[in-house]
């Protein structure tokens, strides 16, 4: 569904923010990227969106090269949920969120009323459609804003940071909710706890380049790569001594 070939990537010449990565993410996977802040995560985001040009190499969203020429086709098969919701969530309500992106893509109104409708239904959301979005909570929007992408029915979808700045109980909400979507996804956290409840396998960056690529109960379990490259264990993990 994803795949990145020898991809590089700077800022300023010379200082390069990613070096040749190389990885392929199957039909289904949740794979959690993560690494410790300046490794690379927010930089890959981008590039598999197309906010930002591949200067070396290639990547592949479900075979379609992601260039300018293709954004439309490759954003019809991604959805990315952003880190902050208040930058995501841009209309007055719930519902005039979750139908902008399936009336654009050509639904008509019907059709997209009836793929909102199933979205909340499925999140146990449909208390929200009509509410305003500054007048939601924090975790009521992080969760209207995943409603939202998921309306769009992309097939893989990103996400940045889903659980920051929320309560117990909204963490556990979203963490639940990504462990009952069907979609291919890929998770970039410093939340390794969520990582480790949500995805199967764990691709870890450091200073651009692939550090680790196997599996979360392996990688997050080990604390001396863990500590190399500057994380630490996943706080269940730390109070049991791993």
């Amino acid at each position: 569904m994803l795949r990145v070939e020898r991809v590089s990537f700077s800022y300023e010449k010379g200082r390069p923010v990613l070096e040749d990565l190389r990885f392929q993410i199957a039909p289904g996977e949740r794979v959690g990227l993560i690494g410790a802040n300046g490794a690379g995560k927010s930089t890959l985001m981008k590039l598999f969106l197309g906010l930002l040009p591949c200067q070396e190499g290639e990547i592949y969203a479900r075979g379609v090269l992601v260039s300018r020429e293709n954004l439309a086709r490759v954003r019809r098969t991604l959805g990315f949920v952003l880190q902050d919701s208040d930058n995501q969530m841009f209309m007055p309500t719930v519902y005039e969120d979750m139908m902008f992106a399936p009336l654009n893509y050509g639904l008509g109104r019907e059709e997209a009323e009836r793929c909102v409708d199933a979205v909340l239904e499925r999140l146990g959301l449909t208390e929200l459609k009509h509410r305003y979005n500054h007048k939601i909570s924090q975790g009521e929007k992080r969760m209207a804003a995943i409603a939202t992408i998921l309306a769009m029915e992309p097939e893989i979808l990103l996400m940045d940071e889903p659980t920051t700045a929320l309560d117990p109980y909204n963490r556990r909400k979203v963490i639940q909710t990504i462990g009952g979507l069907p979609q291919t996804i890929l998770i970039a956290s410093h939340d390794l706890d969520m990582i480790l409840d949500t995805c199967g396998r764990v691709i870890l960056l450091s200073q651009g380049r692939i550090a680790a690529d196997g599996p979360a109960e392996v990688i997050l379990r080990d604390r001396e790569l863990l500590e190399k490259n500057r994380m630490e264990l996943p706080l269940c993990l730390s109070r049991t001594g791993g």
